[in-house]
């Protein structure tokens, strides 16, 4: 693994919004010099540390679902902060393998040991349009005789047809609140994928979508009935909001991508109660849920909030390092985990999301930050596999 400088294509603003990253000059806060995808340097693998990747990815999914399992078999939504109206309807969700589609790992990566996983972003991932679509033309483009790991696009088509949906249209949904236009674009590249797997599609806001008290169903703004609804609007949010009951009591008659149940794997619970399952695992960092315990006198650690976004809310306690980022996040509570720095590559430490369809890697985006927290102020950088 090695972080390489290249010059950028001349035109290549144009290029990217014309790939669907439409986003890139809003999705970063203003003031910054960096881009939000800046193709003047990438990252190259070797294929023996792809293959590896892959299947430590693979592992990391298969424990997560165990990891899963364990949550509903012990019941213990409390420790994820999930409310108690919400967590018969979880558990069932669960039992029944209501269908999924993707997802996101955060690893910190050098090339020279395991991958440690961060966190699982398993219902509302983004960073999906660059890492299928904008880097693999940057690939095309400027290294056509080298490879890239990623089969997304691919994956996610052949993912939509596998699925048994109801009859009537799927219907995508973002949020008008999103104002960058990352959440919009990322549907609308689901949306686009599904089409290419033969569905008939609908698009719609969250904050259209109406109940219909007489026959008990979601509709949109033509009073058609959704019965299959792929969105990026976190469960966390759905199951504390006044139409809740409803959503719930649609989980059997309604395909919900993702499904309830990656509330589960959605939360930074996960990560110590994985270390609970498998202490000592080399793809793993030490965790705990009632604090820091023998990591605050020895590495330090990482206290981060169950349902936290962007880096937002996180603290970070280690010799000769005291960082807090802004944020509101933390009522439902921390998990405190193992402080390992990512690594510097000239100054830049990158955060690996590797990406899960249908139960298997799919692929890699890179973001790096010239700071210790992955957050908002972040760049997205393409990679490639030596040829």
């Amino acid at each position: 693994m090695r972080r390489l400088s290249s010059a950028p294509r001349e035109d290549w603003a144009a290029l990217v919004e014309s790939q669907g990253l439409a986003f890139h000059r809003s999705a970063h806060p203003e003031g910054l010099t960096r881009p939000y995808w800046d193709e003047s340097v990438h990252y190259v693998f070797t294929m023996d540390e792809v293959l590896a990747l892959e299947e430590q990815v693979e592992e990391l999914h298969r424990m997560c679902l165990a990891a899963a399992d364990h949550i509903v078999t012990s019941g213990r939504f409390a420790d994820l902060g999930i409310p108690p109206h919400c967590r018969a309807a979880v558990a069932e969700s669960w039992r029944r393998r209501d269908p999924h589609v993707f997802g996101r790992f955060d690893l910190r990566y050098d090339g020279t040991g395991p991958a440690k996983l961060l966190e699982y972003n398993a219902d509302t991932p983004t960073s999906l349009v660059e890492s299928s679509v904008v880097q693999w033309f940057w690939l095309k483009d400027v290294y056509p005789e080298d490879d890239q790991w990623n089969s997304i696009h691919e994956r996610l088509v052949d993912r939509w047809k596998s699925l048994t949906l109801q009859t009537g249209p799927a219907h995508f949904a973002w949020t008008s609140a999103d104002e960058t236009g990352e959440e919009a674009m990322t549907i609308g590249y689901l949306q686009e994928t599904a089409e290419q797997a033969g569905l008939v599609t609908a698009a719609i806001a969250m904050e259209d979508i109406g109940w219909d008290a007489l026959n008990h169903r979601f509709v949109d703004m033509e009073h058609r009935v959704v019965r299959t609804l792929c969105k990026l609007y976190p469960w966390e949010w759905i199951v504390a909001e006044p139409f809740a009951p409803h959503a719930l009591a649609q989980q059997v008659s309604m395909t919900w991508i993702e499904p309830l149940w990656k509330m589960l794997l959605s939360n930074k619970a996960l990560l110590a109660i994985l270390w609970e399952l498998y202490p000592g695992h080399p793809n793993l960092l030490p965790a705990y849920l009632d604090g820091p315990r023998e990591l605050a006198a020895g590495p330090g650690y990482v206290r981060k909030p169950l349902l936290g976004r962007e880096g937002a809310s996180m603290r970070i306690a280690a010799p000769g390092v005291e960082v807090e980022t802004d944020g509101d996040y933390g009522r439902e509570g921390f998990v405190h985990q193992e402080f390992l720095p990512l690594p510097d590559f000239d100054g830049w430490r990158p955060v690996l999301g590797a990406w899960v369809v249908d139960d298997e890697s799919a692929g890699l985006g890179i973001r790096e930050t010239s700071g210790l927290v992955t957050d908002d102020t972040s760049s997205f950088v393409p990679h490639r596999i030596r040829g």
